[in-house]
């Protein structure tokens, strides 16, 4: 559970981190605030949470000890009356408060829970609708986020930003599927390789995967109708390849653009907050 949770703001952060790449100073500045909050809040939610695991401990600790203690006060004729009562209100007591501990647990538990398990069926659906036998379209999830890997020369044209016919069949099977999860954004991210590019519209690598980044997320606005606010376009340049860029096949794989479907930060922050609110109570 705590690795789940764990693994979700890692990767939230990864995917805020790409945001410094692109869009504006304000933007930028908005969503590292935003991440920085959602972390503090998750650290102080891991506190709680082991601090009510080890209460959970000691309890149970204890209701063994007060179950021993009483069968010996049972045993005990002159003071049987009274200290058995008393050792069975103990009891009772420290028994409610492990059930009230055990339903905030459970609570956040199921708040994970729901939300991989929404992840791992969207993973499914966009697996199913793109083929996951195309070499140039790569679907998988990392730390609660699903990455769709698209191939440049499947998007662009050598040098390029300008979307192909053929990307927008394939950009069509994705937007479907994102277009009817109100829950998740969607941001884009331009990659390259790090043959230096330069003329009248294009001054290096950071501007080429940034307009490609940009042409995709119009692409899935204009012609496949997602709403923008849920867009978000970031251009990595040559700086996060997956491979040495000293061979063809390297740069090759280098190039391309990821598509990355992720929740709303807000929406699952607020699930989190509820329930750490709940165990204040």
């Amino acid at each position: 559970m705590f690795k789940f949770m764990k693994r979700t703001i890692l990767a939230l952060t990864v995917a805020a981190l790409t945001l410094t790449s692109c869009g504006s100073k304000k933007k930028i500045a908005e969503l590292e605030a935003k991440n920085k909050e959602i972390q503090d809040q998750l650290n102080t939610a891991t506190v709680k949470l082991n601090s009510c695991l080890a209460e959970k401990k000691v309890m149970t600790a204890r209701i063994d000890d007060l179950k021993e203690s009483n069968s010996e006060l049972i045993k005990s004729k002159d003071n049987f009356a009274t200290l058995s009562t008393k050792g069975a209100e103990t009891i009772e007591k420290s028994l409610e408060s492990l059930k009230e501990k055990d339903l905030k647990i459970s609570r956040l538990q199921d708040a994970l829970t729901r939300k991989d398990s929404v992840t791992l069926a969207l993973v499914t659906s966009i697996k199913r609708a793109v083929g996951v036998d195309d070499p140039d379209i790569e679907v998988n999830v990392e730390k609660g986020v699903v990455y769709i890997s698209i191939a440049d020369k499947l998007l662009f044209k050598s040098g390029r930003y300008e979307v192909t016919d053929k990307a927008k069949v394939v950009l069509g099977k994705v937007a479907a599927i994102v277009k009817d999860k109100a829950d998740f954004e969607c941001m884009v991210e331009g990659h390259t390789d790090n043959v230096p590019i330069k003329n009248p519209v294009l001054q290096d690598n950071w501007d080429l995967s940034v307009k490609r980044a940009t042409s995709v997320v119009r692409v899935l606005q204009e012609d496949y109708n997602i709403a923008p606010e849920r867009l978000i376009a970031a251009g990595r340049g040559e700086y996060v390849p997956l491979e040495a860029n000293t061979t063809a096949e390297g740069r090759a794989r280098n190039r391309r653009t990821r598509i990355i479907i992720l929740p709303k930060i807000g929406q699952f922050y607020e699930m989190i907050e509820k329930e750490m609110k709940n165990q204040s109570k």
